[in-house]
């Protein structure tokens, strides 16, 4: 197939593109490399450094004998993404660009609208570019289990059932967003879906978990196609920086009492989760919606997990609550649905002890690199 991978650069875009061109897809990137710019900005670099895109599509192609073809451009630009899709034609549009970190999101007003245009403003120009000149083209769009929030009812996946005054009806299951960046995917979900009701739109949006993982098969063990490791305050995601506090020897980080339960999948599943995805369009004027994770834990739970591998590895890891700097709620009911993904085929892979220890082990030969300054929070939700 031919597939457009916007946000080719990023932690999931990057894998997601050698992913496809290694299983014979026609792959297409297009970044501008924003996340990177936002990371020098806040001095929240990743673990490893990579070439940019032509670099690395080349030492891909060089390794593998894939090509992966690359545009540095914005995709926010109408004109940038419609000359793409008028040479490609894509089969399916992956939509990964998107600025992806809560605290920058709720850092500043400038970071807010950075957040803001540029979040809806790509969905948009994504949808009006399939609508234009590939009418036919499947969206697959990365949403976030966060736009659900925390309910104090089960979370189905995507819709509910409602019965009131006697009638019934589906809707969209509500949504509570708990930072500016998860409103814009609340935003996104409810732009795409007015387009398949009007447009005749086919879309898939996978609310996904937070995602760990360094290790890809098709990085071959070059460090140069790894993804973009962030482990500071601001893009890091929980486990990721657990696993660099522990090596590093910085307490983990726990905001608040811990008990914050979230649903999380390795990185391989995610690939698993875009190419099922892709390979079952939706019809014309259908959003399917997808929740996007393989086993749920609190930041207590994982940090317990961290700090006893970590000590049979002989790291001496230690645990502190810290004052939350954000507004969420510490201890609450969390049982999402996810049966979606199982039933299309996804094979999961679990956060066994094993899988931890090889984590911590891969962070472990690049600890020189640490920068224990990126490390507590530096952004409050107010």
């Amino acid at each position: 197939m031919r597939v457009l991978i916007l946000g080719g650069d990023g932690y999931l875009g990057w894998p997601t593109a050698m992913d496809m061109a290694a299983r014979g897809h026609d792959v297409w990137v297009i970044d501008n490399y924003l996340r990177r710019h936002m990371a020098a900005d806040t001095d929240s670099e990743p673990l490893i450094p990579a070439p940019k895109l032509p670099d690395r599509a080349a030492l891909f192609e060089a390794a593998t004998g894939h090509k992966i073809r690359v545009t540095e451009g914005d995709a926010g630009d109408r004109e940038t993404l419609a000359r793409v899709f008028q040479e490609f034609v894509p089969e399916a549009l992956i939509h990964y660009a998107e600025q992806p970190s809560a605290p920058y999101s709720m850092r500043d007003y400038d970071s807010a609208r950075i957040t803001l245009d540029n979040n809806l403003g790509v969905t948009f120009n994504a949808i009006w570019a399939i609508l234009e000149h590939a009418p036919d083209c499947h969206l697959i769009k990365l949403g976030t289990m966060g736009e659900y929030g925390t309910p104090n009812i089960d979370i189905e996946e995507g819709w509910i059932d409602i019965e009131h005054k006697g009638r019934r009806d589906t809707f969209l299951f509500p949504r509570a967003a708990g930072s500016l960046y998860h409103t814009t995917k609340v935003l996104d979900t409810d732009l795409i879906w007015f387009y398949c009701r009007v447009y005749g739109l086919r879309a898939t949006d996978l609310m996904q978990g937070p995602v760990y993982g360094l290790t890809l098969p098709e990085a071959g063990g070059d460090t140069r196609l790894m993804p973009h490791f962030h482990y500071d305050d601001i893009f890091g995601t929980a486990l990721n920086r657990f696993l660099v506090q522990a090596v590093a020897g910085v307490p983990l980080t726990v905001y608040g009492k811990g008990g914050q339960t979230r649903g999380y999948l390795n990185l391989l599943d995610t690939l698993q989760c875009v190419n099922l995805a892709m390979e079952t369009p939706v019809e014309p004027g259908r959003l399917r919606i997808l929740n996007q994770f393989t086993e749920t834990f609190s930041v207590n739970a994982l940090a317990e997990q961290v700090r006893r591998v970590g000590g049979q590895m002989g790291l001496d890891v230690t645990v502190q609550n810290l004052a939350n700097p954000r507004k969420e709620a510490e201890e609450h009911y969390y049982n999402p649905a996810h049966s979606g993904l199982l039933d299309l085929g996804l094979q999961p892979h679990y956060l066994t002890d094993e899988v931890m220890a090889e984590m911590l082990s891969l962070v472990r030969d690049h600890a020189d690199r640490i920068d224990t300054g990126r490390i507590l929070p530096r952004v409050k939700w107010n």
